[in-house]
């Protein structure tokens, strides 16, 4: 009798436990596409929402029957609303939401079509457990068990104690300093949850905010040092080969470099960037390095050959910090520097941001004519975009540094019937489907820009860059992806070679007559050093963690935001090692590994800098004493 009483007092919690248990595990399988590489990840991804419903709901057994019930209704009404909330994130982020991307709020009133088409009405079918349990709590409403004694309780936190520590223990056996070694949410959440990786998430930002306050210059001195140390000699035949042109660099929205070269019911896809890579410096192993920021990491990267942040955006989190972008360099050496940008100044905080690398000016959606015929789904067609930067652009004094963002080819893709110059792909992913067509879409306006350039007479002395800013295609559309690039399966390796992204250096004049296809491997961090080089500025004495991309002496190496990294010989991706060349997965062990430090490394001081903002001790002495 004593025993049915002691568990008549743990049956509401219990349930309730086991509907949140079932329920997370469920979205685990169905809304995230978690790599399980053996049974030991395949079993702690089963237990590790235990503990946290555990204790979360053990909290109600300090509190009154009835208020107990509430508190449990209520707990599990807003871990629903959580898991939905990273089910609509990662559908088309392909990632888990953080406290920074919380503060991005701002960005939303922008994202109407976006949020349409990533939010489901079968993710309310989550909330019938919660049905469930009001309709039990009602129905025992009038029912006394007693009050659980503190003898009960402490037995029932001891039990909680011993689920955590037994999955922190297999997930520490699994992946050894999984917390204070990687970059990976993915790795966070398959071992220890996505409840506890939000609780994790807090103590990090709460850490990473005092970080400022705390920082001084001596920190400044070892990335100094591991910089010098890593530094290769740039190229002395490209030194200066583009000195004193005016740059004219176009950020490719969304614009991953498997479309390049491909054609679709036999036509081209993208005609004009086909032809340009034979009239260029075509860099065909460069990968994008964003995370959470996406198209503001790519410019944040470019600007500065810093990392990105690995959770929000460094327009948010750090708009206001001391930095060393190129717009500011430039300007010893008589540059005018221009952003043009056909959305609001406030978007991503580039208002903001822009002061802090020291834009001249910011050409944003008070700049252009925008009217219902010349937009479409984000705003200002690339087309027009084009057509009335280029009018913009003549403005500018010269030389000037320009830096553009398009638009049309965003999440969810799509386009007027006007618009489309190719037929739709036929997949069962119709993001993939309109992707293909608002890439080539953007393909025929970058045609048209350059022709306007040359009518302008603005191409003749520039260079011009075009680069993809991430990518466009999640994981969520790999059986599309992969029917597309006639492969069985997107595997692991697959995954970062389609994080490859055009990067072409067009430089009229130049190129057209001694054009180069580049196989080395390269990344955004890279985009800075090489442009100030072939600029003639010397960049020896900068901190930044890229290297000139024709310097003979590079090591091909480029890391991603989330820790894996692409090497000439081996590709990295969580705990699995690839072949690059062949993409046979192989051992880590003399291989990968060798490349594990420098790759958590470079991220660990990148975010030190930003961070702690220590450029600002960089800046104010000109240079760091070893």
């Amino acid at each position: 009798m004593r025993n049915e009483k002691l568990w008549s007092k743990y049956v509401f919690l219990s349930v309730a436990t086991v509907f949140m248990w079932v329920k997370t595990y469920i979205v685990y399988r169905t809304g995230f596409d978690l790599k399980i590489e053996n049974a030991m990840q395949s079993f702690i991804l089963l237990i590790n929402p235990l503990s946290f419903f555990l204790l979360v709901f053990g909290f109600g057994l300090f509190m009154k029957q009835r208020i107990r019930h509430i508190y449990i209704i209520v707990v599990s009404t807003l871990g629903t609303i959580l898991l939905i909330s990273n089910m609509s994130f990662y559908s088309f982020y392909n990632d888990f939401l953080t406290i920074p991307v919380l503060f991005q709020s701002s960005n939303m009133g922008d994202l109407d079509s976006s949020i349409q088409e990533i939010v489901k009405p079968s993710y309310f079918l989550m909330f019938v457990d919660i049905l469930i349990l009001i309709w039990l709590a009602r129905k025992n409403r009038h029912k006394d068990y007693g009050a659980v004694t503190v003898k009960e309780r402490r037995s029932y936190f001891l039990i909680v104690c011993v689920v955590f520590i037994f999955n922190v223990g297999l997930a520490e056996i699994q992946r050894p300093q999984f917390l204070t070694r990687s970059f990976d949410r993915e790795i966070l959440v398959k071992n220890i949850g996505i409840f506890n990786f939000h609780i994790y998430d807090g103590i990090v930002q709460s850490a990473t905010t005092a970080q400022r306050a705390l920082a001084d210059s001596d920190e400044l001195v070892e990335i100094q040092n591991y910089v010098n140390a890593n530094e290769k000699e740039p190229s002395e035949e490209m030194f200066g080969i583009a000195k004193d042109r005016n740059v004219i660099f176009v950020s490719l929205e969304s614009t991953q470099s498997f479309v390049l070269n491909e054609t679709l019911n036999g036509k081209e896809i993208t005609p004009f960037l086909n032809d340009l890579i034979n009239e260029s410096y075509y860099f065909e192993n460069f990968y994008h390095q964003t995370e959470q920021g996406k198209t503001s990491d790519s410019e944040f990267i470019v600007a500065n050959s810093l990392y990105p942040l690995g959770r929000g955006s460094v327009f948010f989190t750090n708009s206001e910090n001391e930095y060393n972008a190129t717009p500011e360099i430039l300007k010893d050496y008589g540059y005018y520097s221009a952003t043009f940008h056909a959305n609001n100044a406030t978007f991503w905080n580039r208002d903001i941001v822009y002061d802090s690398f020291e834009v001249d000016t910011f050409f944003d959606i008070e700049s252009y004519d925008i009217t219902p015929e010349n937009s479409f789904g984000w705003g200002l067609k690339d087309k027009e975009f084009f057509e009335q930067t280029v009018d913009l652009m003549k403005t500018l004094p010269q030389p000037f540094y320009s830096y553009s963002i398009t638009l049309t080819n965003h999440f969810p893709f799509e386009l007027e019937e006007e618009d489309k110059l190719i037929d739709e792909y036929d997949s069962n992913s119709e993001i993939f489907n309109r992707y293909l067509q608002t890439v080539r879409y953007q393909d025929e306006a970058l045609k048209r820009f350059i022709e306007k350039l040359k009518e302008e007479n603005l191409y003749e002395h520039s260079i011009i860059v075009l680069m993809g800013d991430h990518y466009g295609i999640s994981e969520n559309h790999n059986e599309a992806l992969a029917q597309f690039l006639g492969k069985d399966e997107i595997t692991p390796y697959d995954t970062i070679q389609l994080q490859r992204v055009p990067f072409i250096i067009h430089i009229p004049g130049l190129t057209d007559q001694h054009p180069e296809l580049i196989s080395d491997i390269s990344g955004q961090i890279d985009v800075k050093p090489t442009l100030l080089h072939l600029l003639g500025v010397d960049t020896s004495d900068r901190i930044q963690f890229g290297q000139d991309l024709f310097s003979p002496d590079r090591t091909p190496f480029a890391v991603l935001r989330n820790g894996s990294f692409i090497t000439e010989d081996y590709i990295s991706v969580s705990t699995l090692c690839y072949d690059r060349k062949s993409g046979e997965e192989i051992e880590r062990e003399g291989t990968c590994d060798v490349y594990e430090d420098m790759a958590h490394d470079e991220l660990s001081f990148s975010d030190k800098i930003i961070y702690g903002d220590l450029l600002r001790f960089y800046n104010k002495e000109e240079s760091v004493e070893e």
